[in-house]
């Protein structure tokens, strides 16, 4: 049975809105922030630790649980959430990042893809077809199309050509999809350029999905100023009763204002890689809790979070953990990182309640960066 999902409210100052998606006898608020579960685990935590922190749906890769451990393994394991244990909503990737990432731009022909495997160097080819095939078989609650990943310095001409590339792989990935309880989600493209992002977004609904994305927006480095119209210029196309997912995003100024611009759904592996760096998001911005002042801070994280690591450990305890490279340091600054971006989303969530989302995100503007915060 696919899940479902309705608009409750937009908000009277901006095109944000609050949602609920309906999942088996469970209800989960949008807008809200996904944990990224590569290999099919959310790494260093638990199911039982992900839903502790408030986390609905999680991401697994395509690409990565292809080569690993084959969706024929998964396939008989009776899908991912047989296989990881996990009972809330899946998503996974259509693959296309990671692909674009190691393919030749000569590699990239109407057909598919030709790129080398990332571990052995051994060729592969990955069609839209193969894409859906793949996510079929893993059974995610919500799959993607396979899409062109162009950086944001491609020309205009590029970016056109890649437009329309992916429109027609949209086309043959639906007609392809062979799974009755999944979702599947179409993917806009087009840089910062509008004429561009309408082209993708009304061709993309022509063809008719469950939800829709933008790519394209945490490819290549992009300025905060393109990244921010391509939201503009992508969601104004959208249909209003459908989820909409920004791939890759998890800078707290950036989930707030993509909401602002109609955004549901955001994703970004950076929290739980910033743990394993020993970095930390806090009210008033990330600490690296490997500098040598916390060696005898014996407080919290932060004292306004609710999380297990703050709940029970100090700064100086994870200072040390880190420091003698024990994973118990990367994973409880994975579930404190990961339970200050879904509490963002729960606040942001209750400033659209209350029609304040625009006081919100200038008081968190100059908390959390400071007075002298500029775009970039």
């Amino acid at each position: 049975m696919k899940l479902d999902f309705k608009v409750k409210k937009e908000e009277k100052n901006s095109q944000a809105r609050l949602g609920q998606i309906f999942y088996k006898d469970q209800v989960y608020e949008t807008p809200m922030f996904m944990p990224v579960g590569t290999n099919a685990t959310v790494k260093t935590l638990s199911p039982e630790e992900i839903k502790e922190v408030n986390a609905g749906i999680i991401l697994s890769n395509t690409y990565h649980l292809w080569l690993e451990p084959g969706e024929d393994v998964v396939n008989e394991a009776g899908g991912l959430h047989q296989f990881m244990h996990y009972d809330g909503p899946i998503l996974t990737d259509s693959g296309g990042f990671q692909v674009f990432s190691l393919a030749k731009p000569k590699n990239i022909t109407e057909e598919g893809v030709l790129f080398k495997n990332h571990s052995n160097g051994d060729q592969l080819f990955l069609t839209p077809e193969k894409s859906i095939a793949i996510q079929n078989k893993l059974d995610s609650d919500i799959a993607m199309s396979f899409d062109e990943c162009p950086p944001a310095s491609a020309s205009f001409e590029y970016l056109k050509q890649s437009v329309l590339r992916t429109i027609r792989w949209a086309k043959r990935g639906k007609e392809a999809h062979q799974n009755p309880n999944q979702m599947l989600f179409g993917i806009v493209q087009g840089g910062a350029y509008e004429d561009l992002r309408k082209l993708s977004a009304l061709e993309t609904v022509k063809i008719g999905f469950d939800g829709y994305s933008i790519g394209g927006v945490a490819n290549d480095h992009e300025s905060k100023e393109d990244m921010y119209k391509a939201f503009s210029y992508s969601t104004k196309y959208l249909p209003k009763e459908k989820l909409r997912y920004a791939m890759g995003i998890g800078e707290p100024i950036d989930i707030i204002e993509g909401v602002i611009r109609g955004i549901d759904l955001f994703d970004c592996v950076s929290p739980t890689r910033l743990a394993r760096h020993g970095h930390a998001y806090t009210p008033t911005g990330k600490i690296n809790l490997k500098n040598a002042k916390y060696k005898k801070d014996f407080t919290p994280i932060s004292t306004e979070c609710d999380c297990y690591a703050c709940k029970h450990y100090t700064k100086a305890y994870i200072h040390h953990l880190i420091h003698v490279e024990e994973t118990f340091g990367a994973r409880l600054l994975s579930i404190h990182n990961i339970r200050f971006l879904t509490h963002l989303t729960e606040e942001i969530r209750t400033s659209i309640q209350e029609d304040q989302l625009l006081e919100y995100r200038d008081a968190f503007i100059k908390k959390y960066y400071g007075e002298n915060y500029e775009k970039k």
